[in-house]
């Protein structure tokens, strides 16, 4: 574990910054929710209840750096600065990522299961090589701490030195499946330590807390000082997917418990009690996250306009003779030729 590391107290700026993204973030969230329950999403997999993890990564990283989701980060995205369309293509099924990985510096979604961190390893490392300070972090999920891919990034990031956060939110389920039943550790963020890799747990619901820790990660990576595992503690209130009921398999006394530790509602009463927030802002935030579902909600309302041609899109910078036979048979096809 880091070793009597002081974190500095981010500013009530950003906290208030924090506060606005996680009150649109869930807004969105309960947007697509609702989307995937009217057919127009294929799926959505819901991070109510985590988003001061999903914020607290979005904020900590510069415009400059990488961020590597998984298919639950959708309010991470949107906290980055991409559009919800083209954040929910992937869910709605029209392509594999629906914005400029490069543009937003920011790689498609992950679905299988930690594949990525070893590409955000690989991307910390070749940025070091050419000379920026770029640092990438990888989201994670606890479920994908049990998978091989997770555990040759982390041997791969300690013997290079690589700028890599890996950040674990740990939602206490992979699935259906418990924590118990996935690790016999005493945490996720011990799996660091036999790497050589800095490790730390962090309360995944106190945004100030999140926010403190994957910045000095973060900025710790990128000065040297090598790569960092963070462990959230955090809950998915909400099911695995939409297509998932979570009763049948956690007790209602558990969700309950820790609806009670809501990350929004622990930040807006501190910054109430501080002073630096008022019912106006509030109530400015709450407008502008119906707005920004309203929009969301518009323009999903229609259905898209797919070229079938586009599957071949993006799979080779330079398509080689058989992919292109494909395309030409295809195009052929549809022309009725």
């Amino acid at each position: 574990m880091a070793e009597n590391r002081k974190y500095a107290e981010p500013s009530s700026e950003e906290l208030l910054t924090a506060y606005r993204k996680m009150v649109l973030g869930r807004r969105f969230d309960e947007q697509a929710t609702a989307l995937a329950r009217q057919g127009r999403l294929a799926v959505h997999p819901s991070s109510l209840g985590q988003e001061a993890c999903q914020v607290g990564a979005a904020l900590a990283l510069r415009d400059t750096d990488w961020l590597f989701p998984t298919y639950r980060d959708c309010v991470a995205l949107i906290s980055r600065g991409i559009d919800p369309v083209e954040a929910l293509t992937l869910l709605r099924g029209d392509a594999h990522c629906g914005y400029d990985p490069l543009h937003h510096r920011t790689a498609p979604q992950c679905t299988p299961l930690a594949t990525h961190a070893a590409h955000a390893t690989g991307l910390a490392h070749a940025e070091r090589l050419k000379g920026t300070d770029t640092v990438a972090l990888a989201l994670v999920g606890d479920g994908a701490t049990s998978e091989g891919d997770f555990h040759e990034a982390l041997n791969l990031a300690g013997v290079l030195r690589a700028p890599v956060v890996f950040f674990v939110q740990n939602n206490r389920y992979a699935i259906s499946v418990p924590l118990s039943d996935q690790c016999a550790a005493p945490g996720l963020a011990y799996k660091g330590i036999g790497y050589g890799v800095r490790a730390e747990h962090v309360d995944g619901n106190d945004a100030a807390a999140v926010l403190a820790v994957l910045s000095t990660a973060v900025e710790d990576a990128r000065a040297g000082g090598g790569p960092w595992l963070v462990e959230a503690h955090t809950y998915r209130l909400g099911p695995h997917t939409s297509a998932d009921d979570p009763s049948r398999y956690r007790p209602a006394e558990e969700a309950e418990h820790w609806r009670r530790r809501d990350p929004i509602t622990r930040l807006e009463s501190a910054l109430r009690e501080r002073g630096v927030l008022t019912p106006e802002d509030a109530d400015a935030a709450t407008a502008e996250a119906e707005a920004y579902a309203a929009d969301v909600r518009a323009r999903l309302a229609g259905d898209p306009e797919l070229d079938p041609l586009a599957l071949f899109d993006h799979v080779f910078a330079s398509p080689p003779p058989h992919l292109t036979e494909q395309r030409a048979a295809l195009r052929a096809e549809l022309e009725g030729n």
